[in-house]
């Protein structure tokens, strides 16, 4: 339950900082680099949580479900 948690907080996480660079492009109109940080960011947060997802399948915290044909 706490690796489901951990998922959905880094997910918003990432939507913010989405938003924080929409922001910030509407903002600063490309005078400063606040929008490229923030995308970075997102980044880094993607590929980290791409990751946590690995390790959560590995240790069996998490499991897939779907349709199976």
């Amino acid at each position: 339950m706490i690796g489901k948690f951990i998922v959905v907080v880094v997910f918003i996480g990432i939507i913010g900082s989405l938003g924080s660079a929409l922001v910030y492009m509407i903002r600063d109109k490309g005078q400063t680099d606040r929008t490229v940080k923030a995308l970075t960011f997102r980044i880094g947060l993607s590929v980290g949580l791409f990751l946590l997802l690995f390790v959560l399948y590995a240790l069996g915290l998490i499991t897939p479900h779907g349709v199976r044909p």
